[in-house]
């Protein structure tokens, strides 16, 4: 019987979410994890890989398991007492057999988070970022991403991409009140290190060093040379993945 397992992790101690030969992987922990509750050899397909030190506030697999799982509570109380202090299991879900947790995802949100100051507490959870940044700026160039559907400018070279093609459905940045700005992202799919690379030249667009005009002249350019270096990982996070009602059971 298939399931939905719906998690949160923290990705300082992981060389992203896919199973490495020899660095540690959420996959593999999760994996783990399961293969040990259930008493049985247990793959997980994740909704899509997150790099090295990248967060996941909402993450959704899927798995087969032998038997239905009648005390789901208390399934995830075990299963979280396996899986490590940086892994949180809060969820699970009976879907269609065929439901597949990266396939079926019409849509994936991420946030980026830069603070303006030293702060040992968000050391490993934002980018500090100590330039003052204009804000207006950088959502006059986010403004453009849903009007466009090509980024090879902020596609990771030598990924194995079939297409760089996405459709962007919102974009936007905020500013908090204590400084911090948060960007927001929904697309259909991302490319690989592609947030990163669009941050990096959004924060030259806050910056100044170049404009919103010429930030959408780099992402019709379709050249990863002509966008800015990417922001570190440890600012972002995956913060939903969407799926059509028709794949669940229950």
């Amino acid at each position: 019987m298939r399931y939905f397992l719906y998690l949160s992790y923290n990705g300082k101690n992981f060389n992203g979410w896919q199973r490495q030969p020899s660095a540690p992987s959420v996959q593999q922990a999760v994996e783990k994890a399961l293969s040990t509750l259930l008493g049985t050899p247990t793959e997980v397909t994740g909704a899509g890989r997150t790099d090295t030190g990248v967060h996941a506030k909402y993450y959704v697999a899927h798995f087969d398991a032998p038997r239905p799982i009648a005390e789901r509570d208390d399934f995830l109380y075990h299963l979280n007492a396996l899986t490590g202090p940086d892994i949180a299991v809060f969820g699970l879900r009976a879907v269609r057999d065929d439901a597949h947790a990266r396939f079926d995802a019409v849509s994936r949100e991420y946030t980026y988070h830069i603070i303006p100051e030293k702060n040992p507490f968000r050391r490993d959870t934002s980018w500090q970022y100590y330039v003052p940044l204009d804000c207006e700026a950088m959502n006059l160039a986010a403004a453009v991403l849903p009007l466009h559907d090509d980024f090879t400018s902020f596609a990771k070279l030598n990924s194995g991409n079939k297409t760089n093609i996405c459709h962007v459905a919102d974009a936007r940045w905020s500013r908090l009140a204590d400084g911090e700005m948060i960007f927001e992202i929904r697309s259909d799919r991302f490319l690989r290190n592609m947030i990163r690379a669009l941050v990096g030249t959004m924060v030259d667009v806050g910056r100044g060093k170049i404009t919103a005009e010429r930030f959408e002249q780099i992402l019709l350019g379709r050249d990863l040379s002509l966008s800015s270096a990417s922001a570190p990982a440890c600012g972002l996070f995956l913060t939903d993945v969407r799926y059509p009602d028709e794949i669940y059971k229950d």
